[in-house]
């Protein structure tokens, strides 16, 4: 008993710390399959899928509902600000630093998509699937960097921040391009209307926080019922917030994105592991090419990711249009491959918009979804490993 505290208390406890958000979304993950595949499944299902007796706004009837249309828009707020800060002051502000990752992520977006459709190619019905493997989690590829500690160069540690920021980017333009349900135009020119009065207070110089969040919640609202998903809102909503208060540096955007960093990471994204990541493993395939599209999307991120950012990697360097990151070697750029295709929060995400109305297919996609992430980030962490052992020598 005794060794098994040292244990925890040396390797398990650390790595769990040094993962963050990442371990508590985990943590989520193995709850979501615990009850899922235990007596509980029926009790955790029905929770999550019965209609509430009210709710508030009729177009979230269920707890589900609720976690990937109307938190989740949360989530994306948060990511669209990062992705402004970062476009303007972080590591993609250089066109220089960033074109590397650009290329890299862009590549990491279509390699998986031509697996996918390669494995699937005669399965159309499997067809709208085929951005589910596009994009990488950044917790939990971050949590697998944070967990080798020291042994992983900044340098790669940005690369892959950079990576996975634009694959967040490339996802949100497919949502809103290839997954918006029938169009309300009419709804959809109000969120432009409240969208435009964020823009108007930007430019009239408006630095108070709350006005921008104000607006946000009818401009969410107006979304939700145009068709085109909610978390599209929040990536719009995030642009329209200024970065800079006067001429000091901390302007609404930080403030909150410093206020949103901890509920998202912390609750938020676990909620909705929690309730989209419960496969029942016992169970076999119930729907005509379920098994094929697990592979598909377990064979696009291990093999699709990996073979994308990397090969686009060297590729940029033996032409010379960029370099990789400084300090790094051929298994870094492998390994952060690898860290890739964890595509976790964002797969299944997607998923919820390819097969709305197709259950069981929905459930094998998780299947391949957790399966491809997990063998990605171990053998991210096995290569990295390495990767220093081989730097040291």
């Amino acid at each position: 008993m005794a060794l098994k505290s040292r244990f925890f208390a040396k390797l398990i406890w650390p790595a769990f710390r040094a993962a963050g958000p990442g371990g508590v979304l985990l943590i989520a993950t193995i709850l979501a399959l615990a009850f899922a595949n235990s007596g509980c499944r029926d009790i955790y299902h029905h929770v999550l899928h019965t209609k509430l007796a009210h709710s508030p706004i009729a177009a979230l009837p269920t707890i589900d509902a609720w976690i990937n249309d109307g938190l989740m828009a949360v989530f994306f707020l948060l990511v669209g600000l990062e992705i402004k800060r970062e476009a303007l002051v972080g590591a993609l502000a250089n066109s220089a630093a960033r074109r590397m990752p650009v290329i890299a992520a862009l590549a990491g977006m279509v390699v998986p998509a031509l697996v996918f459709l390669g494995v699937t190619h005669n399965e159309p019905h499997l067809w709208r699937g085929w951005a589910i493997p596009a994009a990488t989690d950044i917790a939990f590829a971050m949590a697998v960097i944070a967990v080798l500690g020291r042994r992983v160069p900044r340098n790669l540690r940005l690369f892959l921040l950079t990576v996975a920021i634009v694959d967040d980017i490339g996802a949100v333009m497919v949502i809103a391009l290839f997954y918006a349900q029938s169009i309300h135009f009419a709804w959809l020119a109000a969120a432009a209307g409240v969208l435009g009065a964020m823009i108007a207070c930007n430019r009239l110089g408006v630095r108070q926080t709350s006005p921008y969040v104000l607006l946000m919640l009818p401009l969410w609202y107006c979304v939700l019922r145009s068709g085109v998903h909610p978390a599209v809102a929040g990536v719009a909503a995030a642009f329209a917030v200024p970065l800079r208060a006067g001429t000091g540096i901390h302007g609404p955007l930080r403030r909150i994105e410093h206020a949103l960093d901890a509920p998202v990471n912390y609750l938020i994204m676990p909620l909705f592991g929690l309730a989209n990541a419960g496969v029942a493993l016992r169970d076999g395939p119930s729907a005509a090419g379920g098994t094929t599209l697990a592979i598909a999307i377990a064979a696009a991120l291990v093999l699709g990711k990996q073979a994308g950012v990397a090969l686009a990697v060297f590729a940029c360097e033996a032409l010379g249009v960029a370099h990789r990151p400084a300090g790094t070697n051929a298994l870094h750029i492998w390994g952060a491959a690898l860290a890739c295709g964890v595509g976790f929060t964002m797969s299944l995400f997607i998923t919820t918009l390819a097969f709305p109305d197709a259950p069981e297919l929905a459930e094998r996609a998780r299947l391949g979804i957790i399966a491809g992430s997990a063998i990605a980030a171990l053998a991210a962490g096995v290569v990295l490993w390495f990767a220093h052992r081989r730097a040291k020598l």
